[in-house]
C-alpha cells in the first residue's frame, strides 16, 4: 500500500540528495502497482535524470568534478515525475493500465450521473471514516445503460480521475476464446491486475456480450457462457470494499444482463445515461470546444436548432 511504498522510497533515497521541493509521500501515492524493484529503479532513474540536466557543467575528461556543479546535483520533483512517467510497473506490464486524465470538465451535461457517481465512488475514497462512522458499506460497482456514443466510457475515466485511481478497460469479447477454460483464466487474471494496480476502476465495455441470462445461450452445448458469468460472479463475490477495485460496466442491452450480476454487492446500481437534449449539446460543445477560439459574437443555441 501507500504507506509501504513510502517506507521503500525512504529507504533507496536515504544516500540521495533530494531538492527541498521534493515529497516522497506523493511520489508514493502516484505509484500504483510499484513494488519494491520498481521503486528503486525509479529512484535511479530520477538521479540519472539530475545528473543529465547538468552534463553541459561536467567535464568528462577531467577526473573531477567541480564541487560547486556537485552541490547543485539535487534530484528534484520534476526528476520523480519524469520518471514516473518512464516507470511500467513490473506486475501490470502485460495489461494496459491507464491513469487518465479526463476530468469532470471534459463532460459535457449529465450533471445528475456526474453527482450519482461522485456520491456513489468518490465520497466514500476521499471520506472512508464517516462511512465507517455511520456503518455504511459503499457499493462495490454501477452498471450504465444507454444509447452507444452517449459518454458512458468518458464518465468511468472521469471517476476514476477524480478518484486518483487506476483504469482497466475492457472490452467483454476480448476475454473469449475457443479453448476450454481460457475465458475463465482471462477473467482471473484481469481481477488479479486491478487488484495489484488498486486503487482501480474496472470498466467492463459491452457487459453484455458475456454476461447474458444463463440457459439461455442456444448452442452453447459445453456451457462455456454460463462458466464465464460464473467466474465473474465468483470473483466479484471476493471483491470486498478494502480491496479498492471499483467495478463498472456498460451495455446497451440491459435487458439481456443475468439478473445475478446486478444482485446486492455485485455491480448493483443502475445508472441510465441517455441522448443529450439541447442544453446538454450545448455544454458538450462548450466542453469540446473550450481550448479553441470562437466568435464573440457565436450563439450556442441558435446553431444547434
Amino acid at each position: 500500500d501507500a504507506t509501504g511504498r513510502l517506507e521503500i522510497l525512504q529507504i533507496h533515497t536515504k544516500n540521495m540528495k533530494l531538492a527541498d521541493d521534493v515529497d516522497l509521500e506523493q511520489v508514493a501515492n502516484e505509484t500504483h502497482g510499484h513494488v519494491g524493484a520498481d521503486l528503486a529503479a525509479l529512484c535511479s532513474e530520477a538521479a540519472l535524470q539530475a545528473i543529465r540536466k547538468k552534463m553541459d557543467l561536467i567535464d568528462l575528461e577531467d577526473e573531477t568534478i567541480d564541487a560547486e556543479v556537485m552541490n547543485s546535483l539535487a534530484a528534484t520533483m520534476d526528476d520523480f515525475r519524469w520518471a514516473l512517467s518512464q516507470s511500467n510497473p513490473s506486475a501490470l506490464r502485460e495489461t494496459v493500465v491507464e491513469v487518465p486524465q479526463v476530468t469532470w470538465e471534459d463532460i459535457g451535461g449529465l450533471e445528475d450521473v456526474k453527482r450519482e457517481l461522485q456520491e456513489l465512488v468518490q465520497y466514500p475514497v476521499e471520506h472512508p471514516d464517516k462511512f465507517l462512522k455511520f456503518g455504511m458499506t459503499p457499493s462495490k460497482g454501477v452498471l450504465f445503460y444507454g444509447p452507444p456514443g452517449c459518454g458512458k466510457t468518458l464518465l468511468a475515466k472521469a471517476i476514476a480521475n477524480e478518484c486518483q485511481a487506476n483504469f482497466i478497460s475492457i472490452k467483454g469479447p476480448e476475454l473469449l476464446t475457443m479453448w476450454f477454460g481460457e475465458s475463465e483464466a482471462n477473467v482471473r487474471e484481469i481481477f488479479d491486475k486491478a487488484r495489484q494496480a488498486a486503487p482501480c476502476v474496472l470498466f467492463f465495455d459491452e457487459l453484455d456480450s458475456i454476461a447474458k441470462a444463463r440457459g439461455g445461450n442456444i448452442g452453447d452445448g459445453g456451457g462455456a457462457a454460463d462458466r464465464v458469468i460464473n467466474q465473474i460472479l465468483t470473483e466479484m463475490d471476493g471483491m470486498s470494499t478494502k480491496k479498492n477495485v471499483f467495478i463498472i460496466g456498460a451495455t446497451n442491452r440491459p435487458d439481456i444482463i443475468d439478473p445475478a450480476i446486478l444482485r446486492p454487492g455485485r455491480p448493483d446500481q443502475l445508472i441510465y445515461i441517455p441522448l443529450p437534449d439541447e442544453k446538454s449539446r450545448v455544454a458538450i460543445l462548450k466542453a469540446n470546444l473550450r481550448k479553441s477560439p470562437v466568435p464573440r459574437m457565436w450563439t450556442w443555441s441558435s446553431w444547434l436548432k
